[in-house]
This record gives C-alpha cells, sequence and structure tokens, in this order.
C-alpha cells in the first residue's frame, strides 16, 4: 500500500471512529447533550481534528442517517429478485425487523430522531429525502408488483405501502426504546422479545391476505 492509499485509508478509518462515537453519544446521551468537545473526547482528538471532516454535529448526525439507509437499502436490494411480489413483501418485512434488531442505535437515529429531519429542512432543496426515498421506493414498487397479482386491488399502492412500513416500525420502536420489554415484564411475562414480534408480524401479514 503506498502513501497516497494509507492517508485514504487513515481518512476512512478516522471517518468512521467519528461516527460510530457520535452515534454511541448521540443514542446513549441524546442529541442535545452531545457536543462535538464531547465526541472528540471519545475518539481522543481535538475539537479541530472533528471540524476537518464535518462542519457540525448536525452534519455528522445526518451523515448516520445517510449510512443507516445505505445499509437497509443493500438489504432490501437482493430481496427484489424474488419473483413472488408477495413472498418478496413478507420478506422485506422480516429484513426490516431483522435491521431494527441488529442495529438498533442506527434505527433509532434513522426512524426515531428528529435531529436529521431538522437538517433536511435546514440544508435539503425542497426537503428531499433521497435515502429514505430509494428505501420506500423498493417497497412501493412491490406493492404495485402485489396488484398486479391481484392483491389490494382496492388500495392505492402508496396507502398500503405506508401502513406496512407504518406497522413493521412500531413493533420496532416499541422494542428499540425498550417499552416492549418492559411491557413484557409486567404483564406478559414473556423475554423473547424477537419471538413476540415474529409473531406480531406474522399477525399484521395475515390481515394484510385478508385485503386481498
Amino acid at each position: 500500500m503506498g502513501i497516497k492509499e494509507r492517508k485514504i485509508k487513515h481518512k476512512e478509518d478516522l471517518r468512521k471512529r467519528i461516527l460510530e462515537a457520535a452515534k454511541k453519544l448521540f443514542v446513549t446521551a441524546g442529541y442535545e447533550a452531545t457536543s462535538i468537545r464531547k465526541i472528540a473526547q471519545e475518539i481522543e482528538f481535538s475539537p479541530t481534528t472533528i471540524y476537518l471532516y464535518y462542519k457540525d454535529k448536525s452534519d455528522i448526525i445526518y451523515a448516520l442517517h445517510q449510512e443507516g439507509f445505505l445499509m437497509l437499502r443493500q438489504d432490501f436490494q437482493p430481496l427484489m429478485q424474488v419473483e413472488d411480489p408477495y413472498e418478496r413483501l413478507k420478506a422485506i418485512g422480516r429484513c426490516y425487523l431483522h435491521f431494527a434488531f441488529t442495529h438498533p442505535d442506527f434505527y433509532e437515529v434513522m426512524f426515531m430522531m428528529k435531529d436529521p429531519m431538522k437538517h433536511l429542512e435546514i440544508n435539503c432543496v425542497d426537503g428531499e429525502w433521497a435515502e429514505g426515498e430509494r428505501v420506500f421506493d423498493l417497497l412501493l414498487q412491490t406493492i404495485r408488483d402485489c396488484q398486479a397479482v391481484g392483491y389490494f386491488q382496492r388500495l392505492e399502492a402508496v396507502q398500503v405501502a405506508v401502513q406496512a412500513w407504518s406497522s413493521v416500525h412500531g413493533l420496532c420502536a416499541l422494542f428499540v426504546s425498550g417499552h416492549l420489554k418492559s411491557m413484557m415484564e409486567a404483564v406478559l411475562n414473556e423475554d423473547d422479545q424477537e419471538k413476540m414480534i415474529a409473531d406480531a408480524f406474522r399477525v399484521f401479514i395475515h390481515y394484510l391476505e385478508l385485503t386481498k
């Protein structure tokens, strides 16, 4: 590896360290309580170093937002090869749940924190949400493919897509926020959160089947 390649790798590694430290602090301490100085302390660099990569913490949280959506889209993309659109829809739902289980910190930044969306409103043309729209388009195309073979005939495709997304998001948000665990311990006497969510997802899929 030459000098130029080593410099590029060093910059990329440092960028990843900045994002990882920021994500940890945003989730554990909260966005408002996190400062560039605290992020710098976490990685044992000066705040000046961080400013070489990001102009402020809003820029950092939006970079995390983008990275998370890229990861989710990469998970979704192979599923678009599933020929049966209804089976593809179920696979997308399971994939979304798995993403929340395995990356709860990214999920919180992407779908539960308001701050990345504020960044969009201020810095992006007409508040465009390109990374979110690319992921949603995969779901929407799958709904339209379902309609082409007889599902959801009396419903608007966007309406079905939003309903499917919001229903599964509700399960994920309960998991990520810790509310599901607390409810299960207090009322359900159940400690397997993933099983509980998988069962709820199957009930939702059965509901979708009834709307065919």
